[in-house]
């Protein structure tokens, strides 16, 4: 069947009526930019999530296979992005998971718009708990989340903020092949604008870039304040073609990449303790110690609910990034 995937068995899915519940609110979703969820059918002890049909690929392979590519494209497919995670968040969705990865192409059309889709590892915004779960997707997660802090939907800026950067340059601003000092890079918001890939790339980009890879959520750019940049809503997007070196970098950085696995709270935090990061960071407010996840916000939910955001099955161990070969 067209658009049809295999959904997560009984014992894997966090609470059925969690994932209807959630259903109701994606089946509602009508933005041009963001992959429809038709229906769910039960079978056998599994759930079949029935997803509207894309079929442009990839967005890392589009842009290996054009044959000039500028900064006001990165722009445009950038405010595609923002306009469709501004739409979530007014909705109280938080993706969790964005990467290049999750963004398809709708058709094989040159001017094909862009789709989010993948929302696995998505959240409703619920007022009696936090969100507290550390998952995505390694080098795209926001800090506050490998600090096991409580976190919002800024975690989705971030990672379009790194979105962002890889489309100018071809390569992540996180990169180790050690996981302890990938984490330490993120967990301080380390990155360069490495000379001479970033030499053709406007100051506007890199402002762009700063705004939403900004470390403290609290001042980080919303989608509302990134959709008015001059970079996004202006026309200081550059027109130089960068294809050369971008499409470059991608083939050296992400053929047969491991970013696209993702990872829950149970892998990091097992990882954090064997990295021994976990205790150097202070949490804000409510945090977990080590292999213990958030409870219930005080005047949540009564006690021994479940708060939806902490109810995971062990998942796969984070695998180490390429570094990118400059």
């Amino acid at each position: 069947m067209p658009g049809a995937v295999e959904g997560p068995s009984w014992k894997q899915a966090e609470d059925i009526r969690d994932i209807y519940d959630f259903r109701d609110v994606l089946g509602t979703i009508k933005h041009p930019n963001i992959v429809a969820l038709d229906d769910i059918y039960e079978s056998g002890g599994h759930l079949y999530l029935i997803m509207q049909l894309v079929s442009g690929g990839e967005l890392f392979d589009r842009i290996v296979e054009k044959g000039f590519y500028t900064e006001r494209d990165a722009s445009r497919l950038i405010f595609q992005v923002l306009d469709a995670v501004k739409y979530l968040h007014d909705l109280g969705i938080v993706h969790r998971d964005l990467k290049p990865e999750n963004l398809l192409y709708y058709s094989l059309d040159e001017d094909s718009k862009i789709m989010i889709s993948d929302f696995g590892l998505s959240k409703m915004e619920d007022p009696g708990c936090v969100l507290s779960t550390a998952c995505g997707t390694p080098g795209y997660v926001a800090p506050e989340v490998l600090a096991q802090k409580p976190y919002s939907k800024a975690v989705d800026c971030w990672s379009i903020g790194v979105i962002a950067y890889i489309l100018l340059c071809g390569y992540p601003p996180f990169y180790d092949e050690n996981d302890a000092k990938l984490f330490e890079q993120i967990l301080k918001a380390e990155y360069e604008f490495d000379s001479p890939y970033w030499d053709d790339i406007s100051d506007s980009a890199k402002d762009f870039i700063r705004h939403l890879m900004e470390k403290d959520p609290e001042k980080r750019f919303t989608c509302e304040q990134a959709l008015q940049h001059p970079w996004i809503a202006g026309d200081t997007a550059l027109d130089k073609n960068i294809h050369q070196s971008v499409s470059e970098q991608i083939k050296k950085n992400f053929a047969k990449s491991k970013w696209k696995q993702a990872f829950n709270a149970t892998a990091v935090v097992r990882h954090m303790r064997k990295l021994q990061l976990g205790t150097s960071q202070e949490g804000q407010g409510q945090t977990a110690s080590h292999g213990e996840l958030l409870m219930p916000a005080p005047g949540g939910p009564a006690a021994g609910c479940c708060c939806r955001d902490c109810c995971v099955e062990p998942g796969p161990e984070l695998s180490p990034t390429l570094p990118p070969q400059l």
